[in-house]
Formats: structure tokens, sequence, C-alpha cells
């Protein structure tokens, strides 16, 4: 039961490090904690995990998570324990020695979730077994592998029914990032939950750029976007083992550090792949889909995919693995038709009759996404049942390059009349039939040749009315609904259209055949937002930690994210209590490392140390952590910096009696710059250099970073001094 002493911000912050809820967790959490089933829609980065986590923590008893993928139960026990939080798992990558530590700790209520696959629990006598273990939550993550709707149907998750039957009396919550409107029925009653509440978090992701690139010259085009985020995170989607190691080895012979992982290198190795990635040490991987599930990285800046996807539930879940820390992020997809092919070959060996005819209908919506002149961000919306706002999203590349629209208010208004008038008993192509006032076999047996809107659309030809109605669906104001034949039904936008003077965009089907023929590419650049932290105090601390992390034999990322050492150095907190006010700080490790990096920011930026390491109370910590604003340190280093160099030290003074580079130096007195302070650089930078600097940002409009223009100056002036220069420039 419930501790109702102990507010959720509280156990919130002390076991996670966070002293805000994103949308819809708590809302979660408090309905789970109440005893009531649940279906958990939240795109990915979204939080799902700590729906299930935090109640395991408040609840007296053990919860049970069933989780598809091995490498994902590591992952997530794992970053658990970093926190303090006692996990496990029980799946064949244990010894027997190990499974039995597991079975005694479980047995003597040590352990708070317990991983396991659902094969393990329906092996042997398993399901009996969680019924002496106290059971109070069940989670079943990746939900949508139980309708053979979904895009990863795995016929296991289909018997997962009989854990109410096992705990009737345990509230279980399913979970997924991706299920569109057929999905998201069958979970809940597929799953025998009672009543389920659904809990749906929009699928809008602002900050991703979404383009589609033609298929040609694929390894040039590749080079460019990866030279655009040079020294950055990315990953590059293939659709075989084969394609993931050549291209690793193009990039790798090009001078990008790179990788490939697919599910038949061996476990080992595909761990440690993994783990290079999300410290940063590799900054591309070249995977095939068994990459990223649950994978704890926020700045991946670019997801390419090499071959188009076989469903936009696959697509949209991979893009989502880029910017989850928020900040701008490039997703590009290769598309040609042999990519469709493919895929269409593969889905012809499906045994299924049915099944297979969903998956060709995925396909064609996927196609119809690559090929689309619409709003790309707008389809994605609509797809999963998701109104999407007025107006052109701006960061995608039809938006960034549209064509030329016409008012497609009548028609709508037609298609929408008649699909009320057929009582949404209509698929596509006899919708088609109704408004061109054919008299087809399907119009004559369904009567609809004596609807009002029979033959209202007979001056356009059928052609044109299939791609206006494909733009219908794309933008919302229908959708296809795949459990019942595939029919055309209206959305709350249809009612707008109809009765509200909500206005109607088209492309004619001269300008799609056009652009479709052209595929004009059009280049995205994402703004770059520079995150306000010292890079040299980064480096610093990340040095620590890689070191922490080698004593224990562990990633790094386990002691700190890149994310909290990225707000670490902005913070620079010089006592536990603004420790604890860093991202991704609870209390545990607080308590492990925090005086161990508060000493580390100490010696980096030459203050005195306040000698406060001590732990305060939990209650005081989470209620200072609830009210107080964000607190900086009392001299953050660029402003120490600022400081000596105003006091008449130079640049390369200050290096050494700090011990850190002199380039740090000049990027801490550019940043005290553009924060107002003036900085005298007349014995840093002539005038002349600073021409040069000007020229080379005019001659170099798209450059990204300091790099092309060091290069376009022959070296002539230094990395420092450049972003002085650029730092005047602004």
């Amino acid at each position: 039961m419930q501790n109702p002493t102990i507010p959720l911000e509280e156990v919130l912050q002390k076991h996670f490090g966070y002293s805000t809820f994103r949308p819809q967790q708590k809302e979660v959490i408090e309905h789970l904690l109440a005893g009531n089933d649940a279906v958990v829609l939240m795109p990915t980065g979204g939080g799902k995990s700590l729906c299930y986590q935090l109640p395991a923590l408040v609840l007296e008893g053990l919860t049970l998570v069933i989780s598809p993928l091995i490498a994902l139960m590591k992952d997530q026990v794992q970053a658990l324990r970093a926190n303090g939080i006692n996990a496990a798992f029980l799946n064949s990558s244990l010894t027997p020695v190990e499974e039995a530590e597991v079975n005694t700790d479980l047995q003597n209520g040590n352990i708070k979730l317990l991983y396991v696959s659902p094969e393990r629990l329906f092996s042997g006598s398993f399901l009996s077994y969680i019924k002496t273990l106290n059971v109070k939550l069940v989670a079943i993550d990746e939900a949508h592998c139980v309708s053979s709707w979904g895009h990863h149907f795995r016929p296991e998750y289909s018997k997962l029914y009989v854990i109410k039957r096992h705990l009737p009396d345990v509230p279980v919550v399913a979970l997924t990032a991706t299920a569109d409107k057929a999905v998201r029925s069958d979970i809940g009653e597929l799953l025998g939950l009672n009543h389920p509440l659904m809990f749906i978090s929009s699928f809008d992701r602002p900050n991703l750029s979404l383009a589609v690139l033609p298929g040609r010259k694929k390894w040039e085009q590749i080079q460019r976007i990866v030279s655009r985020h040079q020294g950055e995170s990315g990953i590059i989607y293939c659709s075989s083992r084969k394609g993931t190691e050549t291209l690793a080895g193009k990039l790798q012979a090009a001078g990008y550090s790179a990788n490939y992982y697919h599910a038949r290198l061996a476990p080992d190795m595909r761990d440690a792949i993994q783990d290079e990635f999300i410290e940063g040490t590799t900054k591309i991987i070249c995977a095939t889909i068994a990459f990223g599930m649950g994978i704890d990285k926020s700045n991946v800046r670019f997801v390419i995919h090499q071959n188009m996807p076989k469903n936009l539930e696959g697509y949209y879940q991979e893009i989502g693995r880029a910017g989850r820390d928020g900040q701008p992020s490039e997703t590009v997809l290769f598309y040609s038709y042999a990519d469709v092919q493919t895929q269409l070959n593969f889905i012809q060996e499906v045994d299924n009759e049915q099944y297979r005819n969903i998956q060709l209908a995925k396909l064609e919506r996927m196609r119809e996404y690559a090929e689309a002149q619409v709003c790309r961000r707008k389809i994605l919306l609509s797809y999963f049942s998701e109104t999407p706002p007025d107006g052109e999203c701006g960061n995608c590349d039809v938006c960034k390059n549209p064509p030329k629209y016409f008012d497609g208010t009548i028609l709508a208004q037609m298609a929408l009349s008649a699909i009320h008038r057929t009582k949404q008993q209509a698929n596509m192509s006899l919708l088609v039939d109704v408004l061109k006032g054919s008299y087809s076999p399907a119009v004559r047996e369904s009567g609809f040749d004596q609807i009002k809107t029979f033959g209202a659309g007979r001056n356009h030809t059928q052609f044109a009315w299939l791609l206006y109605i494909q733009q219908f669906v794309q933008q919302g104001i229908m959708e296809l609904d795949y459990k019942d034949k595939y029919r055309l039904k209206l959305t709350p936008i249809s009612n707008d259209i109809l009765f509200k003077g909500k206005k109607v965009k088209l492309v004619d089907f001269e300008t799609v055949k056009q652009r479709q023929e052209e595929q004009k590419k059009v280049k995205l650049e994402p703004v770059k937002v520079s995150l306000e932290y010292d890079d040299g105090l980064y480096d610093h601390l990340r040095s620590l930690r890689n070191r922490l992390a080698e004593e224990i034999g562990k990633p790094s990322y386990v002691i700190f994210s890149n994310a909290s050492l990225e707000d670490m150095s902005a913070r620079s907190p010089a006592n536990i209590r603004e420790f604890l006010q860093v991202n991704g700080v609870g209390e545990h490790k607080a308590r492990k490392y925090g005086e161990q990096f508060i000493r580390a920011i100490d010696e980096y930026t030459g203050r005195h140390p306040e000698n406060d390491y001590e732990m305060p109370t939990a209650t005081a910590t989470v209620r200072r952590a609830q009210t107080a604003k964000t607190k900086t340190a009392k001299t953050p280093a660029h402003i120490l910096t600022w400081q000596q160099f105003d006091g008449g030290k130079s640049p390369d003074e200050i290096a050494i009696m700090r011990g850190i580079k002199t380039t740090t130096i000049y990027g801490h007195l550019s940043r005290a710059m553009i924060e107002g302070y003036e900085v005298n650089i007349e014995n840093i930078l002539s005038e002349q250099e600073i021409e040069k600097v000007k020229t080379a940002m005019n001659d170099l409009p798209n450059a990204e970073g300091l790099k092309p223009i060091f290069e376009y100056l022959n070296g002539t002036i230094d990395y420092g001094k450049l972003r002085i220069a650029m730092a005047v420039l602004r």
C-alpha cells in the first residue's frame, strides 16, 4: 500500500534526482497506486519507465515488469541499481549461481523490481512461483506486441492475459511508445485489463526536423549530413547486417568515429559497442532496428534511415531516439521504390493472410508518407490519431519548400458528406466510386447510388480523387480504420470542415506528380542551441567520471549521464545541497559521488571550498529542491576568468595558474562577452584579424562550428581567438 505521508515529488527527487514530473507521469502513478489498471502511450523519451518504477518504490512489495528484450532489461536494471534501487532480472544470460542469488533475494523481499521476458513467465511453474512473491504491480512494456495489428506482434504477448487470472487484484499497466488507434483498442482487451484508463501523451516532437531525400547517391548525401554534425552523436539505420558493416567501414575510412551494431554480434560485443556510443567515445552507430530500444542517451543529434522502414510505427520509434534532450535534431529518410519492393518481398513471405494484409496496408501508409506533399508532422500526428495543430510546422522538408496549394474545402466537404451518408461503411475505392457516380457492383449492392452525394465529384478523375483522399487522411481530416475492413471514418476535424467553416489546403495531382519525379532535395539546417555550460569543466568532470567507472568496472553513464555532467558544469554546485539540484542526481548518487565531484569543481574553478559535503536530511533536501530556484556557484568559472583577465592577467597566465587550456580561457571570455561583460580585446585580436573572420563567416554562411572557418583561414587564427572574434561579431 502507499505511504500517504510521503509526497510523490519527494520520492522522485530522492531516487531519480528530478524535482518535477513530465506530463501525465504523476496522473498515471496516482491511478496505479489507487489499484487501477491503465494503458499508457508515451512517445520515445517521454518517461514511460518512471510510471511503474516510482510506484514500485512506494508500494510495499514487488513490481513485476514484462519486457521483450534482454538488452533492455539489463540497461534498466543497471540504471536502477546506480540510483540505489534494488532491481534484478531473470533471463537466459544469468548463470545458475546468479539466478539462485536473485531467487534468494526475491524470497527475502529484497528486490523492488523484477524484469522477466514473456518466455520466462510461461516457463515451468513460474506463474505459480510469482504468486508467492507479494506482487503489488505488474508492468507490461512494449505492449503493442500483444496486437496482430501492431508493428512488432509477438505470439508470446497474446498469452499475457493469464496475468490477470493469476493475480486478479494486482493492478496492471501496459505501456508503449507507438500504437495507432487499432492497436490501442486491442491492448486493454487482449490483456484482460479491468476497465483500464488510457493515458495518451502528445506524439508531437517539434524539435525534430523531418526530411525525405531521394535514394540516389546515398553515400554522398550521408557524408554531407554527418559533416553538419561533426563531433555529435547519430544513428544510421540500415536494412541489413552487411549494410551496417559496409557503411561503418566507409565512415571510418572518411575519418569519422563510427561502428556497427546488429543481432548477429556476440552479446558482449553488442554491449561494448552500445556502451561506447552512450558514453560518447563512438559518435555514429550504423545499425539494424535491433539497436536503440531503451538506451539512455539524450543527445543524439541525427537519425538517418538509409532504407525505408516497413511502417510508420517503427519509423516514428526510431526517429524518436533523436533529440530526447529537447534540443534541435535532424532526421532524414532515404526513399526509393526499390525499398518498397524489398519490403513487399518480405511481407509476401508471411503465411498468415490477415497479418500479411495488415502489413501491406501499413507499408502503403509508409510509402504515402515518403511521397507526400503535405506537412510530414501532420501526417505522423494524424496517423496516431492526434489532431495536428493548424498551420504548417516549418520544420520539415515540405514546409521548408512548400508546393503550390489550392482551396480544397469544397472537395473535402464532398468526401466527408459521402462518408457520413454511407454511415462510414466505405473504403477508399468505394468512396471514389460514390463521388464519381460510378454504378459499380459494390455501390449498387450497398445502395449508395441513392444517397445525395452520389456523383457530386464526377468532374474530377479517379486518380485525382484517390490523391485528394490520401491528403485528407494525411491531414487528419478522415482516418483509415484497419480493424473495420479499412473503411474511412470521420475525425474531430471533419465536423469543423463540414459545419464550422474550417478551410482545407490541397496540392493538385499535377504538382504532386512533378515534385515526385523531381524528388527535390531540401537541405535542412537545424538551429544549433549551445548549452550554457563550461566545456573545460565538463571535460574535467568527464575524466573523473570515466576514472570512477573504470574502477568499478561499469560503463561511465552508470555514474552520471552526459546530460547530468552538462548540467553540473553549468551550475558548478558548491555543496551537496546545490549538487542535489543537478538533473539526474538523487540522494543515492549524491551520497556516493557528491564529494568527489564538488572537489573536482573546486579544483577547476579555483574557488575556496565551502567544505559542506555532508548530506542534509531527506525531507529538508526535497523541500529545498521543490521550492528553491536554480542556483549557481558563487563565482562561475567564466566569470572568475573574466575577473582575472580584467585584473591584468593574460589568457596564458590564467591558464597556467588554473591548470587548464588557453583555448578554454578564450571560451570563458567569449561567453562573458555574450553575457554583456566588457572585455578589452586589444591585446588578443587585431582589427585585421576580426575582418578576416567576418569575411570567412560571410563566405561560409552554413558553416557548423569553428572547424570550417579555421580551415578557411589556413589555421592563421587559432580556435580560442576565433571564439573571441565570433563573439565580437555577434
